[in-house]
């Protein structure tokens, strides 16, 4: 026998399945009432003083519906215990659910007044969601309303940890959806000075609300406090990065030190963000780059009179590429009053990437002696060959106004060069020549010691010569003798014509002997014969008839030690 195809199923059959099932569910809820009713009643019978079971009994006949039966056990149950915080939160609630405010409002200041909120939590967890939402906003607004009056001095605390009791008690009855009664439950907690309890509070909304930023600019605030200035400024441009419609307000509503405080410490890591770009050689991260363009926009929102944001932000503009954005911002600080060299420098990196190259080298060059670190944040915004074009535009001014003896205004073009140029040997030197007329020996040395570490396996043979006598001349100015001794023997060594023509030159002939002739004297006096016998051929390569040096190169040889090897 063939089996029948099945019936279809009514296209509702799933819907009057779960309508079924709802319908079951709320009869088992209220199976599971009478039953809790009926037990409790029995308790009750076997101990009249039972207040669990009477608690008990005015639950379930609430769950049953029954609001006028659990009001009469609830009052019969505060007849015993008249400030029991179980008994009256249960009465506000069912005012509250009854419409009668008033009754519900005295009632609930009954509850803050005892200070025993703490044991609500599982007691509220009996109402349901609409009934529990009612208590909530009543407690909300009566802790704002207590906020807006609080007056100053010692009474405000007062109102405060008053506030704080409805808040807490609002925290409670609104279960998962408490964000707005946690945020102002934490500042009135930074208001009483309980720092840790206010960014429990603030933590505790983020925790279900990542990007709050209400919460992530509170506890910004906590850990400047708690000097903890990392973790404040990461929950700042957080929440500028996240809501900066919402963020900005709520720094703006700081009082100004607080404000200052959020404001400076946003602009340090800012611009030690930028500061590292020169180092790393890297371009920004998208979200480094999100978080530069909120701070920088932020904090002109906050204070649009402070020139700092604006450059601030031109800076952070120019780093992603937006020169043109930046180009505007930047006009806010070059104008009405002289712009500073920073500001000028950025013009410079401006007009550069519109080809302006000897404009740019002007601008530009302004900030090199001043801020060597923040000219390099400029000069890393630029391509290889933008680079280029910059240092052969500084090295031809520098040189230019070498020749025409005004080394001091040469000095930045010749920094620019050497910064622009990666600090190159060729562009290091004219630095260290520019300097020495400036008699800043000391940096000169450090110019020239430099290309004498790195360059001088890359030079000519003459070129090597003449920074050996370079390195002795500065020397001299520094008053070293010893060490302008030993500079210009290592240059008479290596290469003794070239030597002789630049020392003769300067600091001239005799002066040179001289020189090497009392060095190698203080060397005998110290019985170092080898580097005594070295000096003085030295001097006699830069004056072969130096008598002196004759007679001297004569006496080491005879009062060195027979087993001393001279040469």
């Amino acid at each position: 026998m063939l089996q029948g195809r099945p019936e279809p199923r009514p296209k509702s059959w799933r819907g009057r399945r779960t309508k079924a099932a709802e319908t079951d569910s709320h009869a088992v809820q209220e199976g599971d009432a009478h039953g809790v009713h009926q037990l409790a009643t029995l308790l009750m019978e076997l101990d009249t003083e039972d207040e669990v079971s009477r608690l008990l009994a005015a639950d379930a006949l609430y769950r049953l519906g029954r609001l006028d039966d659990a009001h009469k056990a609830l009052l019969a149950a505060l007849s015993r215990r008249p400030q029991a915080a179980p008994v009256l939160a249960r009465l506000a609630l069912l005012q509250l659910r009854r419409g009668f405010s008033y009754d519900a409002n005295q009632l609930v200041k009954k509850v803050v007044q005892s200070g025993d909120t703490a044991c609500l939590q599982s007691t509220l967890a009996v109402f349901c969601h609409e009934d529990r939402q009612l208590l909530w906003g009543h407690c909300h607004a009566r802790a704002l309303a207590i906020l807006r009056a609080r007056p100053g001095g010692a009474e405000g605390g007062a109102h405060t940890r008053e506030a704080i009791a409805y808040l807490s008690l609002a925290i409670f009855a609104s279960g998962n959806q408490a964000t707005e009664s946690l945020l102002a439950r934490a500042r009135c907690y930074g208001f009483l000075g309980q720092k840790k309890t206010a960014m429990f509070d603030f933590t505790s909304v983020l925790r279900t609300e990542p990007g709050n930023a209400q919460a992530l600019c509170g506890r910004a605030l906590l850990h400047l406090a708690l000097d903890k200035q990392k973790e404040a400024v990461d929950d700042i441009l957080s929440a500028l990065r996240l809501s900066p419609k919402t963020a900005v307000p709520e720094i703006r509503s700081l009082k100004p030190e607080a404000q200052a405080l959020i404001t400076q410490s946003l602009s340090s890591r800012c611009r030690a963000l930028l500061s590292q770009l020169p180092d790393t050689g890297a371009r920004l991260s998208d979200k480094d780059a999100q978080n530069l363009l909120a701070a920088g926009k932020a904090l002109i929102e906050i204070d649009a009179r402070q020139p700092l944001w604006h450059m601030l932000l031109a800076d952070a503009l120019a780093a992603v590429g937006s020169f043109e954005e930046a180009g505007a911002h930047l006009q806010k600080v070059l104008h009405p009053t002289p712009p500073s060299e920073a500001a000028r420098a950025r013009r410079g990196l401006l007009r550069l990437k519109k080809g302006d190259v000897v404009a740019a080298a002007q601008d530009l060059q302004c900030l090199a002696e001043m801020d060597a670190q923040d000219l390099g944040f400029l000069l890393c915004l630029l391509e290889a060959s933008e680079r280029q074009s910059l240092t052969q535009a500084a090295v031809q001014e520098a040189d230019t106004l070498l020749n025409l003896g005004q080394p001091r205004q040469a000095l930045g073009y010749c920094s620019l060069a050497v910064l622009a140029g990666g600090s190159s040997t060729c562009h290091l030197r004219r630095r260290a020549t520019c300097l020495a007329e400036l008699r800043e020996f000391s940096r000169a040395l450090g110019d020239l010691d430099h290309v004498l570490r790195e360059g001088s396996r890359d030079s000519d043979l003459q070129t090597q010569v003449e920074d050996f006598c370079s390195r002795g001349r500065l020397l001299l100015g520094l008053g070293d003798e010893a060490g302008a001794a030993g500079a210009f023997a290592q240059a008479l060594h290596l290469a003794p014509t070239q030597a002789q023509s630049s020392l003769w030159e300067r600091p001239g002939r005799a002066p040179a002997s001289h020189i090497l002739l009392c060095q190698a004297r203080c060397c005998l006096v110290e019985q170092r014969y080898s580097e005594a016998w070295t000096v003085a051929e030295a001097g006699l390569l830069l004056d072969p008839e130096h008598s002196g040096l004759k007679r001297l190169k004569a006496r080491i040889r005879r009062e060195a030690s027979s087993g001393c090897r001279l040469h």
